[in-house]
């Protein structure tokens, strides 16, 4: 085990942004020098260079889709340097949730690397601010089904790559973040019985927990509510010293039945501190009370959580974890005290070279409402060191992993700068997501009028519990169609203004026209059976995917049947809208 220390990982980190642009060349510089005999290069005309100038002149900028015949020739047991100088150990999949598609992604040693960089550099700001002590974390983590393509390359989740990998366990002890559970629970089969064995291992070390941890808000609020369910089965568990029938998966019933002793009165005291809450407001404080924060990503897509986390979360502060996503990491959250509303990134200069598209909205589209409805006008990528404050851009993404000029189709704005670094805050997926004529809105707009049409419920205490969207073509006209899983039961009354609300709360200017002439129909809003959500998680654990990784999609197509079909089983009742109506 390594001395870690704060004071020199951030005074590296302030090395590294004061030199933004050094470090930027120097690793585009041994990239391109690692990977240039690769094929994909060796195409472009490159010839050697390695300065940004021939690089932009020489490589286009590419979607997965222009890569995936690479990937796929990797998979398939294709040896020769394809997109990279090295050998790829590894596939990492992505969740498959935003296209309802699991995307193939090289994994080298290098993405290790840089997510341990990423791992450290936030928790020296994190501790600085929050200092824990010796212990342990609840970490709701799991390892997900792995599988051999045809080449013989072992196939999962990028995550999960990374907790296999022993740097990321040496970097766990460094920076104080053991996981409560072991091993055996966070690669166990069953996602299930690993989240009732998160519960139960964070409870008995429940004076050594300094904080507590999930990738995404979503599976921290999916757990909380879990425990709801089955917190008096935990207590009888810790009074008796014996582990539930409910887990019947050998390696995970053998390594935590190791870590449980009889103990009547932490059992007692677990007990009487949940039949003392108000709805369950508070608990994570409570029942670990030397937890200093609650931490996981809760940006994008993740908001519409932040609500209920915070009621379990009580006084604690929420932190949002870094920015990142399956082809790589982009930023550190060196600002931890800000609230996940307004959480910022810094990029880091040396774990990849960044482009940055600018984009411009049109005069005539200078009053939309929502930035992610915008039709923008693309310039030519600029530098790290380029960008402009108060400007919104694409972030384009090139690293050791084969990647080259990579589109994200995140929608990013630059907020300041921390040296020479730009500090970034995620706005949207730029990808579209309903559209049926001439409208767009994204995953943004749907979720600005899902909370503007939910506080018609707040008077009944009724909260949405998730949600998702249809665009509806096969009626004529084509229309939205809203799913809602509720916490209880609502009026059809309230329901009908819910759903005008919804219809009226779109306010992209291709969707009013379009709804007033009726080239789109009438939004419908459709109430599903509570666990129904729960039912399409299970869906995509089932393809291989991973709850701690699990986004619910916001958008289901047409060819997405599976989840259309969930959904479509566990209607209860339907509202169209007569927001529009003459």
């Amino acid at each position: 085990m390594t001395v870690f220390s704060i004071e020199s990982v951030i005074d590296e980190f302030e090395t590294t942004t004061k030199n933004a642009g050094h470090h930027q060349r120097e690793t585009l510089r041994q990239i391109l020098e690692q990977n240039g005999k690769a094929e994909y290069l060796q195409s472009l005309g490159l010839g050697g260079r390695t300065d940004p100038e021939s690089y932009k002149a020489c490589v286009p900028l590419v979607t997965h889709s222009d890569l995936e015949p690479y990937i796929q020739r990797i998979a398939d047991g294709d040896s020769s340097p394809i997109l990279t100088g090295k050998p790829i150990p590894a596939i990492s999949l992505s969740s498959g949730t935003t296209q309802g598609k699991r995307k193939y992604l090289p994994f080298t040693e290098e993405l290790v690397q840089s997510t341990m960089q990423i791992y450290r550099t936030s928790f020296a700001f994190r501790n600085r601010e929050y200092p824990i002590g010796d212990g342990k974390a609840l970490q709701f983590i799991y390892g997900s089904k792995q599988f051999k393509t045809k080449g013989g390359l072992t196939a999962t989740t990028a995550t999960t790559n990374v907790y296999m990998s022993e740097q990321f366990k040496c970097t766990m002890k460094d920076i104080q973040s053991q996981c409560a559970s072991p091993d055996e629970v966070i690669f166990g089969p069953d996602y299930q019985q690993s989240l009732y064995c998160h519960l139960l291992c964070g409870l008995i070390y429940s004076d050594e927990v300094q904080f507590i941890f999930s990738t995404f808000a979503h599976s921290l609020v999916h757990s909380f509510r879990i425990f709801e369910k089955v917190w008096e089965e935990i207590c009888t568990d810790i009074r008796v010293g014996v582990l539930s029938s409910r887990i019947t998966v050998p390696s995970i019933r053998e390594a935590v039945s190791k870590i449980l002793v009889p103990n009547p009165s932490l059992a007692d005291s677990i007990y009487n501190k949940c039949v003392g809450l108000s709805n369950w407001y508070g608990v994570i404080p409570a029942l670990w009370p030397n937890a200093k924060y609650v931490y996981g990503i809760m940006t994008g897509s993740m908001e519409p959580y932040l609500k209920t986390l915070r009621h379990y979360a009580g006084n604690l502060p929420l932190m949002s974890a870094d920015y990142g996503s399956s082809e790589g990491w982009i930023g550190a959250n060196v600002n931890p005290s800000l609230p996940p509303e307004l959480a910022t990134f810094v990029v880091l200069p040396n774990i990849g070279y960044f482009e940055f598209i600018p984009l411009e909205k049109p005069q005539m589209q200078e009053l939309e409402i929502s930035p992610s409805s915008i039709h923008y006008v693309e310039a030519e990528p600029i530098g790290l060191t380029d960008v402009e404050v108060g400007k919104e851009y694409e972030v384009v993404i090139s690293n050791f992993a084969g990647l080259y000029r990579y589109r994200l189709g995140d929608v990013v704005k630059v907020t300041g700068f921390h040296n020479c670094a730009p500090e970034l805050q995620f706005i949207c997926r730029r990808s579209l997501m309903l559209s049926i004529n001439i409208d767009k809105n994204t995953e943004k707009d749907l979720q600005l009028s899902v909370e503007e049409a939910a506080k018609l419920l707040a008077e009944e205490k009724i909260q949405v519990v998730d949600f998702t969207s249809h665009a509806d073509t096969l009626t004529d006209p084509g229309h939205y169609v809203i799913f809602w899983e509720l916490s209880s039961d609502s009026s059809d009354e309230i329901l009908q203004s819910c759903c005008n609300c919804l219809d009226l709360s779109f306010a992209d200017a291709g969707y009013v026209s379009s709804r007033k002439v009726s080239a789109i129909g009438p939004l419908e809003l459709r109430i599903v059976r509570k666990g129904t959500f729960n039912m399409i998680l299970d869906h995509y654990v089932g393809l291989g995917g991973v709850l701690s990784q699990f986004k619910v999609p916001r958008c289901i197509s047409q060819s997405n049947n599976k989840v259309l079909q969930i959904l479509c089983k566990n209607v209860t009742s339907c509202y169209f809208s007569t927001a529009y109506e003459k």
